[in-house]
């Protein structure tokens, strides 16, 4: 699975899992004194679309905490993606208002004749300050959205529990490696629909010095959607939950249910 990860950026893969049109809906749930407390709506759209006269994917996910958490801590993030049609990361932003402080990253990628890739990153913060980087290199380089997309055509089979890729991860301020680690695979029921579903599970972690900190865990499919159920979100605030709630458009069909209540 790292090899064919690694070929995205230089040549590209077949894209299996999801099309244009695919809405996944999700209810969010947040742990407040120890008890979970629906939290907000979460919606991930992928649309066909052209990018710089190139066919492309658009993908974007909008997340929204409810009027009764805004109280304590408000969360209105667009994340977008457009990904070519044979899964090249092109274009990446993050527009966030979390807890009153708004932050913009953005992420432009351009592949040279050569080889390799380019990344132009702009990063603008909450005191309306605007800081440019850039970063070319051999290797691949992803987003929190296009990583997701990407792994979701990719066969896990080979893969065995605990196994770490590690994989460089861009943003509007610079280039650094984030861990990918295979947790295996478990049924889940859904809390608010009571489908279970048979699913493969991953977490990216970061490492402060040689403690690891875990960022977000996420259950896909194990079926030729890999499509994620469930995310864990590990916030600076605590833990948010989002689960899937309706499913729409999707490229295959689900045979990873194991059970409807």
């Amino acid at each position: 699975m790292a090899a064919a990860m690694a070929a995205h950026a230089h040549h590209g893969t077949p894209n299996t899992a999801f099309q244009g049109g695919e809405v996944l809906e999700y209810k969010l749930y947040f742990n407040w004194k120890f008890v979970w407390v629906s939290a907000g709506t979460a919606r991930l759209e992928t649309r066909d679309a052209r990018w710089e006269g190139v066919d492309a994917y658009r993908s974007s996910l909008l997340t929204s905490t409810s009027k009764r958490l805004d109280h304590y801590f408000q969360m209105r993030d667009t994340l977008q993606c457009v990904l070519s049609k044979d899964m090249r990361p092109l274009y990446y932003k993050k527009a966030a208002n979390e807890g009153g402080k708004y932050y913009v990253d953005q992420v432009w990628y351009s592949y040279p004749q050569g080889g390799g890739v380019s990344l132009r990153q702009q990063y603008l913060n909450r005191r309306g300050e605007t800081s440019r980087t850039s970063h070319s290199g051999t290797k691949p380089v992803y987003d929190m959205m296009s990583i997701m997309l990407c792994a979701r055509s990719q066969d896990g089979s080979k893969l065995r529990k605990g196994d770490r890729l590690v994989y460089p991860m861009a943003d509007g301020r610079g280039v650094e490696d984030i861990t990918l680690v295979y947790r295996g695979k478990k049924n889940f029921r859904m809390r608010n629909t009571g489908v279970t579903y048979r699913c493969l599970i991953f977490s990216f972690v970061e490492y402060k010095g040689k403690k690891e900190k875990e960022v977000i865990t996420f259950y896909i499919t194990d079926d030729a959607n890999h499509m994620p159920v469930r995310l864990d979100m590990f916030l600076r605030f605590g833990v948010a939950k989002a689960y899937l709630s309706r499913a729409t458009g999707l490229r295959n069909d689900c045979k990873s249910i194991v059970r409807e209540d």
